[in-house]
């Protein structure tokens, strides 16, 4: 019978099925355990994997801090004084029991003050090489930044105005608007203010000089927000109005650009630098009631918060909210008037 179409007919040679004795057999060497050498390569397999996912998982720690220096001069400025060589000392003191990555600055002196408060704390091991420094109309006193890591980018706001009552007024300080690269991959962008004081002034009621200097800081804030997709901003600085106000209203904004207020709580500073106390979470009743004042008012003789680190939603995954804190310790008082306020980031 002649071989048919395959699977018809007689089988032909390819369609032969062999007998298990005459398959093939894996090459066999003796003394080799199989079973061991398969967990061996599972195991090896498993470690590659959990040193790949550390590899992918590591963060950079970057502490932030917001500080009003009070009058940091070097030298008798305008109408401001120098600020005693203790209480210069005092602040370095202060800054260097935070150890800061950045800080943010207000009521600084002209460029040569800021310089010799960088090389202050170089000496006292606190390195930060990067800095911007922010005029305004108000020619005594100014705004600033430090940084560890590269500026690379900086879009200050040094005339910024507008009209109450009929009057053209400006700013009184700059704003400091910068791009801090922590990583290769990972920035964000950092605004500081220092908003109107609450002592009155002849030209229009101080709150409403202040109000509308909110609202020039909530239009950068939301072009910042505009113009970068990942809205990784924080905003600090010394704003003068409390949490209820209409101005801290005005800048934390609505909807998804609303910005998350830190409120971290007093802590001293006399600890050892890297180990700060675990605080209650926000959402603990006994948080609401812990101490968050940052100024102290002689004239009035009042404690309040008026010093802020503002977050925008794209922040809030690199936030540690249980390592910021409001600095305090001896020195407070001899430094300045203001306490800083601190946050911890963790930035992948």
């Amino acid at each position: 019978m002649a071989p048919g179409p395959r699977g018809r007919g007689t089988p032909g040679p390819a369609d032969r099925v062999l007998p298990l004795d005459a398959r093939p057999k894996a090459p066999s060497f003796p003394g080799v355990n199989w079973g061991g050498f398969r967990r061996f390569l599972l195991r090896a397999c498993l470690g590659l994997a959990l040193l790949r996912s550390f590899a992918v998982r590591s963060e950079t720690r970057c502490v932030v801090a917001t500080y009003n220096l009070e009058n940091y001069h070097i030298r008798d400025w305008g109408n401001r004084s120098e600020k005693p060589a203790a209480s210069r000392d005092a602040v370095v003191r202060v800054l260097a029991a935070i150890h800061p990555d950045v800080v943010a600055l207000q009521e600084i002196g002209e460029p040569a003050a800021l310089e010799q408060l960088q090389s202050a704390l170089a000496a006292a091991g606190v390195s930060l090489p990067h800095r911007e420094h922010v005029t305004g109309w108000d020619t005594n006193i100014f705004v600033a930044v430090l940084s560890r890591f590269p500026i690379v980018r900086r879009a200050s706001h040094t005339n910024d105005g507008y009209l109450l009552a009929g009057r053209r007024f400006h700013t009184s300080r700059g704003i400091a608007e910068v791009d801090i690269a922590v990583t290769p991959t990972s920035r964000f962008t950092l605004m500081t203010a220092h908003l109107k004081s609450r002592r009155p002034v002849g030209a229009a009621d101080e709150s409403d000089l202040r109000e509308q200097e909110a609202r020039i800081l909530r239009h950068h804030i939301d072009e910042s927000l505009l113009n970068s997709p990942r809205g990784t901003l924080l905003v600090c600085g010394d704003l003068n109005d409390s949490p209820a106000s209409k101005s801290l209203h005005l800048i934390l904004g609505r909807g998804r650009g609303r910005l998350i207020d830190t409120r971290p709580a007093e802590q001293s500073l006399d600890f050892t630098p890297g180990e700060t106390a675990p605080l209650a979470p926000p959402t603990d009743a006994t948080a609401r009631r812990s101490v968050t004042w940052t100024h102290f008012f002689a004239k009035e003789d009042t404690y309040s918060r008026i010093d802020y680190i503002l977050l925008a939603p794209g922040m809030v995954a690199w936030w540690k909210p249980e390592s910021g804190y409001v600095g305090s310790g001896p020195d407070w008082g001899l430094a300045s008037d203001h306490r800083p306020v601190v946050c911890e980031l963790l930035i992948p």
